[in-house]
């Protein structure tokens, strides 16, 4: 592959990756129960500067937040081997 396509198939791929992004689910969905968005769980809203955050009762995001730290290390190992082999053919 020639050197002027690269920045064209890398133009291609953030475009690809955005689009697809445009029809990820927003964070505002609700739990499935009709018009549910907010759970009145008997517990009261927190007064500003209160200094305590608001119980949400919202799902357990520990799968998302350990994937996204494994594919940020995994990128991150990416960049590094990159960096390293461009020293080496200089």
């Amino acid at each position: 592959m020639s050197a002027a396509r690269r920045p064209l198939l890398t133009a291609t791929a953030a475009g690809t990756l955005l689009c697809a992004l445009w029809f990820v689910p927003s964070a505002n969905a609700s739990d499935g129960a009709a018009g549910a968005g907010v759970r009145s769980g008997g517990s009261h809203p927190v007064a500003p500067g209160d200094g305590r955050l608001a119980e949400t009762g919202g799902p357990d995001t520990t799968a998302y937040v350990l994937s996204g730290t494994g594919f940020l290390g995994v990128g991150a190992g990416f960049v590094a081997l990159a960096m390293r082999r461009h020293g080496r053919a200089s």
